[in-house]
């Protein structure tokens, strides 16, 4: 291929303060340097890319830009040898889709550091339903699993479990044989959250701010994907020696809350990072996705959309609108 090839990409522009995404067209020449091509057939909207495409600088500095922190290829050129040529590839994290261009464009060329070998039984389009979110769930679940967390403890929460991480975290612990409360403010997602496997499904109000330092304690463990003063409530109402693993601030970054919880009741908050861990941590997560881990139910409601209609829904992740896992596939 040469470096004038050119492939369409959904790319970020600023003009007078104001950010707007459209589809263009590009050269590989406009690429990045890297290791490895990368032609992606697909990639998964989350929430950060909603900020990039609105102009975050936060997450994305300078433009223009071409988000989509996740992507799922095959391999055009690789100058290492590994991955080969013709094999297929997730890329997840690190610095894709923020401040290196990503999966939003029909190839991305990228480290060959941040590949993940495919694996067995999947295919880009599986891969991109799960994406970074599912692989946040998995994470998330993955740390409670770790602090011993077991169905025979009592109820797991799950804070917004409307949204892409929480979504599939409520399908998987219902999956592993936990009692699972579905937390959400979208009343109309409650039937498809009983689908996923949640036994209960609760609005956001049980999370509202209280100014008791403990409540009652409700739940063995929760998985929070909010952030902010829902999960200082949450941690309220863990039980003595439970755990919350937190992955999220769509609520807000700070959390306004004591240490009583953790002194008193002995809580434990597990954070969790999907994004900079070691590419064998996330190889070893997709396994588990494609085995004994699998979501079908996920698999199965996942939506796909194309370039043209990626403006439309990235704005449906700012105003807290979008639900479940949604796809972008190339080919539409």
């Amino acid at each position: 291929m040469t470096a004038n090839s050119e492939f369409k990409a959904w790319r970020v522009e600023e003009k007078d303060g104001d950010y707007k995404g459209s589809e263009q067209t590009l050269n590989f020449s406009d690429l990045p340097d890297g290791e490895v091509l990368i032609r992606v057939c697909h990639s998964s909207l989350n929430y950060k890319d909603a900020l990039s495409a609105s102009g975050n600088k936060g997450v994305t500095r300078s433009f223009p830009h071409t988000p989509g922190i996740d992507a799922a290829g095959e391999v055009v050129e690789s100058t290492t040898g590994k991955p080969a040529v013709g094999s297929q590839v997730i890329v997840t994290g690190y610095d894709l889709g923020m401040n290196t261009d990503g999966g939003f464009g029909e190839y991305i060329r990228v480290p060959a550091a941040w590949c993940v070998p495919m694996p067995s039984g999947w295919d880009t389009r599986t891969a991109m339903i799960y994406g970074t979110a599912g692989l946040t769930a998995g994470l998330c679940v993955q740390k409670l699993l770790r602090m011993g967390a077991s169905p025979e403890q009592g109820k797991v929460a799950v804070s917004g479990a409307s949204g892409a991480v929480g979504s599939v975290a409520v399908e998987l612990l219902a999956n592993l044989g936990f009692d699972v409360v579905a937390i959400s403010g979208k009343a109309d997602h409650a039937d498809s959250l009983r689908d996923l496997g949640a036994g209960e499904v609760i609005g956001r109000e049980a999370l509202e701010e209280e100014k008791k330092p403990l409540l009652k304690p409700v739940f063995a463990n929760a998985v929070d994907t909010v952030g902010g003063t829902p999960l200082a409530e949450l941690l309220k109402q863990i039980q003595p020696g439970g755990s919350v693993s937190i992955c999220g601030l769509v609520a807000g970054p700070q959390l306004p809350t004591t240490v009583l919880p953790f002194i008193l009741r002995g809580v434990n908050l597990l954070g969790v990072d999907s994004v900079e861990i070691p590419l064998a941590d996330k190889q070893a997560v997709w396994e588990k996705f494609s085995g004994e881990w699998k979501c079908p139910k996920t698999e199965a409601s996942a939506r796909d959309i194309g370039r043209g209609e990626l403006d439309e829904a990235l704005k449906a992740f700012l105003k807290g609108a979008s639900a479940g896992k949604i796809v972008l596939d190339h080919s539409r």
